[in-house]
């Protein structure tokens, strides 16, 4: 049984789709949409991520395990260092055979504890590079086929109300930032996390009144992030809203080359991609302004930390109150973590907008895999024998949108090997009676028979291996002209694939 899915000789009309189907607007261009915020903490989204998560957890485990021992190697080598200078230093000043033997064989062991510490942690961060590039990878690689499988099984009426490039948004932009989330993300914060208690913790265990005057600027820097964080996430916002909509009239303009040189509107589109351009120049140069700003005020606080520290460390030298050579070893240690305890309180920060954003791509994937096909076979669904070919539609009743009906009380009866054409006005439901045959639509009243076989109660997949199609518009999927021939019967011969060509 074949039939031709036409558009009408008019093509579509400019107010609707075939069959009198509305154009659903979303007010938003393609992408528009991606950059909605969400909560950074949603535990039932969370929940839902487990069985995704579920083939990796002796793998996260045991790259949280090397995140924690790369972090701890790191940050505790400031605090050898200092007691190494201190030390060496002490020995020197006495000056004695013994006391230079002693800080010869100071810095020999300080060296090797530093180098086996450091190949410590080069060998925990490179495991939990393997483990988190693993995770990352399988994840991303599942997400995707998970929501390519769901995709290709949703009804057309769900594609009739989405716009392409948000259902392409989900598959590639929102997996992979909920990808990112799932692996690096969350590692990256509890790393951040880790690293901050460490240095807190060496700080005011080497002294505890020049610890807390080494994080006496740290609410400094988080009031002064968490402003930023707000100006630089509209910024980063407005980049991809540009950008998104330099993109979506690019492919507007290639993909309707023939109308924009049939019509001659070289000029004026270029001027209007022009003033997309610039805006999304504009935008940049903003965001390139916020991420600027920050480096310096880290700078200057670190600096402002940093002359404290040795103020003090000063006069309770010259006050004696502090030896000199342990006035040193404090100086080095200190100043070293000064310059790392920034680092976390920066990152933590700067990865909530990141973080936002990763929860929100989640809702949206989950909202696509919630989503239903609302055509599914019934529980006892027949398999549909040999046609003989005979189609009844008998008093049908079909609409696309709640009460706006495209087909009412519509009655046609095709015998077997009959030859029927549908001639009507553009929107008059030529095309809609065409997809009611093999179930692309459910049908809101009436009956369609197949061989006096309800449409509704036959297997769909059984029904659509018995049917062919033509359209109006043939797609060629990548690949070569045999195998888009055969595209619908993988186990065609070459002369069944010749004698359909």
């Amino acid at each position: 049984m074949a039939y031709w899915a036409g558009g009408g000789a008019a093509g579509w009309s400019g107010d609707g789709l075939p069959g009198g189907r509305p154009r659903t607007r979303s007010g938003r261009i393609d992408g528009w949409d991606y950059e909605e915020l969400g909560k950074i903490y949603d535990f039932p989204l969370l929940a839902r991520l487990g069985p995704f998560f579920a083939p990796y957890k002796i793998r996260a485990a045991i790259a949280v395990v090397m995140m924690v021992i790369a972090s701890v190697t790191s940050y505790v080598q400031p605090f050898i260092m200092g007691k190494g200078v201190e030390r060496l230093v002490a020995n020197l000043r006495t000056g004695t055979p013994e006391s230079l033997a002693a800080a010869t064989a100071d810095v020999r062991n300080f060296g090797a504890w530093l180098v086996g510490i450091s190949i410590l942690s080069f060998v925990a961060t490179y495991i939990q590079r393997r483990m988190t590039g693993y995770m990352g990878h399988g994840l991303l690689k599942n997400l995707r086929s998970k929501m390519f499988d769901h995709l290709n099984r949703l009804s057309l009426s769900f594609y009739d109300n989405q716009e392409v490039g948000r259902v392409m948004s989900r598959v590639t932009s929102d997996v992979v930032t909920l990808q990112e989330l799932m692996t690096t993300g969350f590692l990256n914060v509890l790393a951040d996390l880790v690293g901050l208690a460490l240095v807190v913790f060496f700080l005011l265990a080497l002294d505890v009144q020049l610890g807390l005057i080494s994080l006496a600027v740290i609410p400094v820097l988080m009031v002064f992030l968490a402003v930023w964080q707000g100006y630089a996430a509209r910024a980063f916002i407005r980049t991809r809203i540009a950008i998104a909509m330099v993109n979506s009239n690019l492919n507007e303009n290639v993909s309707g080359v023939r109308v924009v040189q049939a019509l001659r509107r070289e000029r004026e589109n270029l001027a209007h991609f022009d003033r997309l351009n610039e805006e999304n120049l504009d935008a940049n140069l903003d965001a390139a302004r916020q991420q600027a700003i920050v480096m310096p005020v880290v700078e200057v606080l670190s600096s402002l930390a940093t002359v404290l520290v040795l103020v003090v460390i000063g006069i309770r030298t010259f006050n004696g109150d502090l030896d000199p050579s342990k006035a040193l070893g404090f100086s080095t240690a200190f100043l070293l973590y000064i310059q790392r305890v920034f680092n976390p309180v920066r990152d933590i920060v700067l990865q909530y907008t990141q973080l936002q954003r990763a929860m929100a791509g989640a809702r949206r994937i989950f909202e696509v895999l919630d989503t239903q096909p609302e055509i599914e076979d019934i529980p006892d669904a027949v398999v549909l024998p040999d046609v003989r070919g005979r189609v009844d539609f008998n008093h049908v009743q079909f609409e696309y949108v709640p009460g706006v009906p495209v087909l009412r009380d519509f009655d046609l009866h095709v015998e077997p090997g009959e030859t029927v054409a549908l001639v009507g006005h553009t929107g008059a439901g030529k095309t809609s009676v065409t997809a009611l045959v093999n179930r692309s639509y459910e049908i809101t009243g009436g009956q369609i028979l197949i061989d006096g076989t309800d449409l509704g109660t036959i297997e769909r997949a059984s029904l659509t291996s018995r049917m062919s199609v033509v359209l109006q518009e043939p797609y060629l999927f990548s690949g070569t002209v045999r195998e888009n021939i055969r595209y619908g019967k993988l186990d065609a011969t070459d002369a069944q694939m010749r004698a359909a060509a």
